[in-house]
């Protein structure tokens, strides 16, 4: 492989924004019909939703830039749906888009997945083995599933004696609604949690005891069932307001809570997990049980110069991002936008929408050599489904403060329009903000 000097690059990356401050041709706003012009390099590390959403962005701002998305995967997934094929209420084709769809006119696609990160020498290393230099960088990997973490569980075995896991694709959420429906028709113990690492979009596991709970009811099965949820930690959810709220609903609907338990082993043919609690290892008996594994950067990320080096997001590999600007803290042409970026909250398709366009200000105002004024406040949005036809619209901040976009709905209501939202509608706003539009 050829070796690279970062110091053509850094005079280059000087030359740019310089050449673009002198034009004065830019607006924060594509609405204004104002671009900049540069020959930068830009490349995107993922094409998920936050790769995408700002390969659009930045094509409808950049005039002549060479943008290049980088990722094998021709499947895009739509991740808030996997929660409703994982329950039988909408097929697994509703969440499959086709990546080909989405990609930004003007943008050079490489369907390679990168190997290796070089901030260093400003270029990224794919799996083909293909080296690609960069002005600057967006890192939107997303996050790695760590199956293997919990002994005797493998990806493999959802769909089978009992196990459930909707966060392994189209068709690991189509086996969990087969082992779901099986448990709605006999009963049983059914165990629900999650893990004690940062995980994408959170109150889903929350939703899918929720949504047990009402099926049975809806089966006339409910009085044989035991739902058990095993929280990671001494609360059902991270905003005070919302645990109070889901502990009253957990209450209402018989939901037993362990708090301070967190998955360690499964026993598939015996059909015992064992729990890590203060107290000692815990197991617990399963007819259903639903499987969440602990999350992680992926090892390109992880085992990178752009890592946490210290502090909570370290042992994870999270990417080290200003938590305001998504600018990385040590290599300032380099941003992370999704679930990748160690920041106390924002890993949902929502708070994507909210952090592109923080990370595009920042960066397309450092080619334009000045200062991005925009700032990520944690956004982050769970529409929480309590049964079929009901959910509260859950929107908090890095505060844990509620941030509710629409004054006429309750966040802590259980409300039909909240449903309507996520059953029917989310899924267009969720395409148009791959297209850079909302």
């Amino acid at each position: 492989m050829p070796s690279f000097s970062p110091g053509p690059l850094l005079d280059r990356r000087r030359f740019l924004a310089g050449s673009a401050a002198a034009l004065g041709a830019f607006s924060a706003s594509p609405a204004q019909g104002q671009t900049l012009k540069t020959k930068a390099r830009i490349v995107i590390a993922g094409a998920g939703a936050a790769g995408l959403t700002v390969a659009s962005r930045l094509r409808r701002l950049l005039d002549g830039a060479d943008v290049v998305l980088v990722d094998a995967g021709i499947e895009h997934i739509y991740q808030p749906g996997l929660t409703l094929v994982g329950t039988g209420i909408r097929p697994s084709r509703y969440v499959r888009l086709s990546t080909a769809d989405y990609v930004a006119s003007g943008t050079r696609w490489i369907r390679e997945n990168v190997a290796e990160f070089d901030p260093v020498a400003s270029r990224i290393v794919t799996d083909k083995g293909t080296w690609l230099p960069y002005d600057f960088l967006v890192v939107a990997t997303g996050l790695a599933l760590d199956y293997a973490a919990i002994e005797g569980m493998d990806a493999s075995l959802i769909g089978r004696e009992g196990i459930a896991s909707i966060y392994a694709g189209p068709d690991a959420a189509a086996a969990s609604w087969g082992v779901l429906s099986a448990f709605v028709g006999k009963g049983g113990v059914g165990l629900f949690g999650r893990p004690t690492t940062e995980m994408k979009c959170a109150g889903a596991p929350l939703k899918q005891a929720f949504l047990a709970d009402d099926l049975l009811r809806r089966a006339g099965t409910r009085g044989r069932a035991e739902i058990i949820y095993n929280a990671h930690n001494d609360t059902l959810f991270s905003v005070p307001l919302v645990d109070a709220k889901v502990r009253t609903l957990f209450d209402r609907q018989d939901l037993k809570a362990n708090f301070s338990h967190v998955l360690t082993r499964i026993d598939p043919g015996r059909r015992i997990a064992t729990f890590a609690t203060p107290r000692g290892t815990e197991e617990l008996r399963w007819d259903l049980i639903h499987v969440i594994p602990p999350m992680r950067a992926p090892a390109s990320v992880r085992h990178s110069p752009l890592a946490w080096q210290s502090g909570p997001f370290a042992a994870d590999g999270w990417l080290e991002v200003d938590k305001a600007t998504l600018r990385h803290r040590r290599f300032p042409n380099v941003f992370g936008v999704g679930d990748i970026n160690g920041v106390p909250k924002g890993k949902t398709a929502a708070s994507v929408k909210w952090q592109a366009p923080v990370a595009v200000d920042h960066l397309v105002a450092a080619m334009a050599g000045r200062s991005g004024t925009e700032i990520y406040n944690g956004y982050t949005s769970c529409p929480l489904i309590t049964k079929i036809g009901r959910a509260m619209l859950v929107e908090f901040d890095y505060d844990n403060r509620l941030t509710p976009s629409f004054p006429f709905i309750d966040p802590l209501d259980e409300h039909w329009v909240v449903w309507i939202m996520e059953e029917k509608m989310l899924k267009a706003t969720y395409t148009a903000m791959l297209r850079g539009f909302v």
